[in-house]
């Protein structure tokens, strides 16, 4: 017991390790509301320096977890109140997303040089929950985001490894109202996000202000104008969006997202704004090669954008697809009965290969 212990820790703090390599980590969130009602918050997440080895897990009413603490296992202890469906990363116990079945949507992005946890308390460990084991928590816990302020009051969040970067989270409920949560200087701060949009690392106060230096982009066509003796022309459609930031940094990739949703058409539906979600974060996908010098690329992965969410509140329903699997699948979290379901977690891909159909012509 005690090597499966020390094994699960070791574990623990490869993880946290992930979470401490700057240059390779990254998620972009978007959020679209429906002319029906619909709020859909989708998001991508990004690893380049291995396979996440990403599962989804449902967790019924009445599980228990207990949180991993530097140097052991036995932090806060908490049940699940309410049922829900998440996407981990590395570990079951790590979700970094998912949707409860009271329509509450919880997520964790990379927030590297940022934040800053509180210091662990041994004496406090009752109260004390992992930064990675948050999202489960506050699933299995909380209905809306007042509650989500409330719960986040009650506990100590800290990291597993003091070396390892940390975490911010959005959350967004039934409403579709969505906060941001940062904890800087130990002290957690909430922001309302009602742009939302959300990316990594400076903090969510910054990325709007630096909105302001992107002032001149605009949906549609430059207008032609005179220059000296010269008229300048646009050369083809898009040219209002001339000067937005290309590179994958996370302020560039706030830009974009935000550029990309205001400029969307309203979507009718729910499912459609679930398909233009996923469509606008195509943009956001991150090939492996960009991110390391000299082609030294350390996973044999075809992609750094590991997996894409969109998360449907008002109608239970989860939406993914990963870098080996196209396709859109779904979990509608009303077909489930969460006092009856066994908790279980299943990788996301059972192939790691595209699937290619091919076209038959008699």
């Amino acid at each position: 017991m005690k090597k499966r212990i020390l094994s699960i820790i070791a574990t623990c703090w490869g993880v946290a390790m992930i979470f401490s390599l700057q240059s390779v980590e990254a998620c972009t969130g978007i959020t679209l509301r429906a002319k029906d009602g619909a709020c859909i918050a989708a998001r991508t997440i990004e690893w380049g320096g291995s396979n996440l080895n990403s599962c989804y897990v449902v967790v019924p009413r009445g599980y228990t977890q207990q949180s991993f603490v530097p140097g052991g296992t036995d932090g806060m202890s908490f049940s699940a109140r309410y049922g829900y469906v998440g996407f981990a990363v590395e570990q079951k116990e790590f979700v970094a997303e998912g949707l409860n079945e009271a329509g509450l949507s919880a997520g964790l992005f990379y927030f590297p040089g940022y934040g800053k946890y509180e210091e662990f308390d041994p004496a406090e460990k009752s109260s004390s929950i992992a930064d990675l084991q948050l999202v489960s928590w506050i699933l299995g816990s909380c209905s809306t985001v007042d509650e989500v302020k409330k719960a986040v009051e009650s506990v100590h969040v800290v990291s597993i490894d003091p070396r390892a970067s940390t975490v911010h989270w959005r959350f967004t409920d039934l409403s579709g109202r969505q906060v941001v949560l940062e904890i800087v200087g130990g002290e957690p701060r909430f922001f309302e996000n009602t742009l939302g949009v959300l990316t990594n690392s400076p903090g969510f106060e910054w990325q709007l202000t630096n909105l302001n230096n992107y002032v001149n982009l605009h949906a549609g066509s430059a207008a032609a104008h005179d220059f000296g003796t010269m008229q300048l022309a646009p050369f083809g459609a898009g040219s209002g969006m001339l000067g937005i930031p290309g590179d994958v940094t996370p302020p560039s990739r706030f830009v974009r997202a935000a550029f990309f949703q205001t400029t969307a058409p309203q979507p009718g539906t729910a499912l459609d704004a679930v398909l233009q979600g996923f469509q606008i974060l195509n943009n956001f996908d991150i090939p492996v090669g960009v991110e390391f010098a000299d082609g030294k690329i350390p996973a044999d992965i075809p992609s750094a954008t590991q997996w894409t969410s969109a998360t449907d509140m008002v109608n239970r329903k989860i939406y993914y697809r990963t870098m080996y699997n196209s396709v859109i699948r779904c979990f509608d979290l009303r077909t489930i009965d969460f006092a009856r379901v066994k908790y279980r977690s299943v990788p996301l891909d059972q192939v790691g290969q595209q699937p290619i159909i091919t076209v038959s012509v008699q």
